[in-house]
């Protein structure tokens, strides 16, 4: 199964250690097409060096070829607003992983009929096991 996973990167990456154990689960027995999300060097600087046409025109080629999107959207991110909604026009499934001790999930996700699949969790350990039990993942 191919996976989009999709964090903040230009909206900060203090949760980039949660992004790397979550894509390191996911990549066990799927292919996640963005695993440079939990790059650690992956960084607003490095990402700016690139074309972002190219970053734009890059990603929405994997949305387009992904199985499923898995979303964390604990660090509030532009972006992976715009994936999502980007996810719901080519109606591919979608998990949202929230930790909601760190900020409120958007109304304008929270609110949309489309994302049915939204899970809120405080540890990694609780978000890898709302995905072992994700229908959709394999594992």
């Amino acid at each position: 199964m191919k996976i989009y996973f999709a964090a903040s990167i230009r909206g900060g990456r203090s949760d980039v250690k949660i992004y790397q154990k979550l894509i390191d689960f996911l990549n066990q027995d799927n292919q996640v097409l963005t695993e440079h999300i939990g790059n650690d060097n992956l960084s607003v600087t490095s990402q700016s060096q690139t074309d972002d046409k190219y970053i734009r025109d890059r990603d929405i080629n994997w949305l387009k070829e992904t199985d499923l999107v898995v979303a964390e959207t604990s660090n509030p991110s532009l972006g992976v607003g715009y994936e999502l909604g980007y996810a719901e026009r080519l109606h591919k499934p979608v998990v949202i992983l929230h930790n909601s001790t760190k900020s409120q999930l958007s109304a304008m996700i929270n609110g949309t009929d489309y994302f049915k699949d939204i899970f809120e969790y405080q540890t990694v350990d609780e978000a890898i096991e709302i995905l072992k039990n994700y229908r959709g993942i394999q594992n």
